[in-house]
Formats: C-alpha cells, structure tokens, sequence
C-alpha cells in the first residue's frame, strides 16, 4: 500500500542526514478514525494506537536487525509539513490528520539525528501529487478533541540530553528482554472475551511482567523519556499467586510516591525476588477488576488484568502539555508487549479502553491528578467466537 507523495532533491537528503542509511517513519492520526465511533475518547484512543505502533515499528526494525528511537527535537508543525498534511488542498473534502512523531531507523544504536529544518524546506520545495480520501460524508464535530490537540502540540524539544538512549531501569536479576518470533508478532490478536477459568503458571506470569519493566532494548530503547506508566494488577487465577491487587512499579520511585499519594491502608508487601511487584489487598478482586473496566466480564474473566498507572502530575510538570500524549504512548507500547507476551504464552490478550477513572481512583485511595489511570489491559484464554472467520493477516507473505 505504499504510496510516493512527494519527490525532493536527493541533495536535501544528504544535508539532512549524517548517516545515508538512517531513514524516517512519521506517524500521524487520524481523529474521525476513532471519534466516529467513540466520541470524545477518541483523541486518547488515537495516542494508544500511536504507541501501539512505536512499539510494532521498534520490534519489526529489531526482527530486521536495524535499531529505532523516536525523534524529541521534531515538532508537530515540522512533522505535518514533512508529511504534507498541512497542505490544504489536498485536503479539501477529507478529515484532517494530526501529526505524532518521527522514528529514525538506522544501522546504528544510537540511530543518528536528522536536521528537520533542512529536511523540510527539501520537501516543501519537492513535487507532490495526490489527494488524501475521505473516511465518510457525515460528521459529528467534537470540538473538545480538536482543544486537546491545540493544547498539546508539541514544539520540539532541544534538549541534547533526550537524544540519547535511556539506560536500563531494572535490577541486574531481570530476565533480559528479548525479541519476540516473527510467527508470534504475524499472528497476534484481540481476545473478544475470556473463558472465566484457565490459569497461568506464576513463572509465565513474572517473565511477562518482567518484558514490560523499561530496559535498553527494543521496544523501550525507542522512547527519549524515564518510565511514567505503572501497572495496577488484578491477580485473580495464577498459580501459586494469591488473588488479589497487586502494584508493578516501573520506576525505582514510584513505590514511595504512590504510597503517599494513597489514603488506603494497603499491604506493600513485596512479592517475588524477579521483578519488584508489590502486594496491595490479597483476596477476590474479579468484581472489583469488571466494575473499574466498565462492567465488561472480559476484565474478571482472564488470569489477571490491570490498569496502566500514570504519574501524571510530574510528567507534565517536567515536560509540559505536551507530554500528555506520551503518556499514552508508552501505555501503548506497554500495552503492544503485552499482546505479544500473551500470544508466546499461547493465550490472549485485549486492550480495555472504557474505564471508570473516579472509581479506579476510589479504589486506590487517590485524589486528585497526581496519578491517572489511562488504559487497561486483560490476559487469559479466549473463547472462539464462531461468527468471526480470522485469516492470516500478511497472507501473502505468510505463502513466500
């Protein structure tokens, strides 16, 4: 499906570049894509898709022996004129899209920077061609998404600090992060409910949630920033683990931080000597779990599920408003190594995006912003569905 839009002078490219063979994957959304449906959730379902990708663009770039990191000194109105979608007529009758951000990929770690000034004025003065399509003929305009864009557009960041790659942020006893099969990442998919009954062994269970603590490798090696997201667990049928709320903390400060946000009287109780999981409340949480994700079984019917913890308030203090969107963008790369652990476990998962955020906060004993639920997540064994017919997704590939 890959089209040329524009064609620019090879010499723009050079001066761009310091390595020939880095090349740039900008990533945009699409609003309508999501609102029509959704509503006003849509802006935040298009920054979970978003980091969803980042993470399937670093995990395919590994898979192909190349290394990928996201670009912080990109700012959005830098990234719409790279990819055209600040041009207007070309726009005219189809929804409009809203840039993300750049992923450079390289041969090297780390993949080197492109001046985007340089880059652009190449590409303004290139040839472009065609017209984007439009989704539908009918709208229904949420101006609440268009004011959360305009408040968190991203001016860039100069910062010489952000370009290089995060250390690890893990104990040196951690399970090392590897690349997952290409079989597994071809086959995944979205569980549309759980069976209520199978369970997982507590060794399986502590090697997924050590492939989602931070690490410099893929996909985690792709982000600029320190771990923001922490995962509430609700432990309800893994083997040799008692029920109940469980806290997996992915920043060595995070325990501390939560424990005095918190009104609840919880146990922290350290669990397990891999990963620095704490014990809250032991005990049968499975209503608790399918209350906070909307009432939806699928969150009591799994082995456990969770929800994704931001320490909200002080990445916006560090950051700005812009950081709003990266928030969900590590929740989806989180989310995406997720899906694939599941997969290598030979169940499932599925992303929860309709949560009750007032009660997650009841629950935990928070108030205000501090810390902010943005998305959930359940893992179990699926139940077929046998309205659907699934095929390989890369068919053609899949017969080469």
């Amino acid at each position: 499906m890959l089209e040329q839009r524009c064609a620019f002078s090879e010499r723009g490219w050079r001066e761009a570049s310091g390595d020939q063979s880095t090349w740039l994957i900008a990533l945009t959304s699409i609003h309508w894509r999501e609102a029509w449906k959704y509503g006003e959730r849509a802006f935040r379902y298009c920054q979970h898709d978003l980091g969803h990708a980042i993470a399937a663009l670093r995990i395919a770039a590994g898979l192909a022996g190349w290394h990928a990191r996201m670009l912080p000194d990109w700012s959005h109105a830098a990234i719409a004129a790279l990819t055209g979608i600040d041009r207007g007529d070309d726009y005219i009758e189809a929804e409009p899209e809203e840039p993300g951000c750049v992923i450079a990929i390289g041969r090297e770690s780390p993949v080197p920077a492109l001046q985007s000034s340089v880059l652009v004025d190449a590409v303004q003065q290139g040839q472009w061609t065609g017209h984007a399509s439009q989704l539908s003929e009918e709208h229904v305009q949420w101006t609440f998404i268009d004011e959360i864009a305009e408040a968190t557009r991203d001016a860039g960041r100069s910062d010489p600090a952000l370009r290089l790659p995060n250390p690890p942020i893990q104990s040196p006893d951690h399970p090392i992060t590897r690349l997952p099969d290409r079989e597994i990442v071809l086959r995944r998919r979205s569980a549309v409910a759980l069976d209520g009954r199978s369970s997982i062994d507590a060794s399986r269970f502590f090697a997924m949630l050590a492939n989602v603590m931070p690490a410099a490798c893929a996909p985690w090696d792709a982000l600029w920033w320190e771990p923001h997201i922490h995962l509430v667990l609700f432990v309800h049928r893994v083997d040799d683990v008692a029920p109940g709320v469980y806290l997996l903390p992915r920043h060595p400060l995070a325990v501390d931080r939560l424990r005095a946000a918190s009104a609840r009287n919880f146990l922290w109780e350290p669990v397990g000597d891999t990963v620095p999981l704490v014990a809250l409340v032991r005990g049968d949480c499975r209503s608790l779990a399918q209350r906070l994700s909307c009432d939806q079984e699928i969150a009591g019917d799994g082995f456990f599920s969770l929800g994704m913890l931001a320490d909200f308030d002080r990445g916006l203090e560090e950051h700005g408003a812009p950081f709003y969107r990266h928030l969900f963008w590590e929740s989806g790369v989180v989310g995406q190594v997720l899906y694939l652990e599941a997969e290598a476990a030979g169940a499932r998962g599925t992303g929860i995006g309709c949560f009750y955020d007032d009660p997650v906060h009841e629950a935990l004993g928070l108030t205000g912003h501090a810390f902010q639920s943005l998305y959930h997540f359940t893992i179990g064994m699926p139940v077929e569905d046998t309205r659907l017919t699934t095929e390989p997704g890369y068919a053609w590939e899949m017969k080469s």
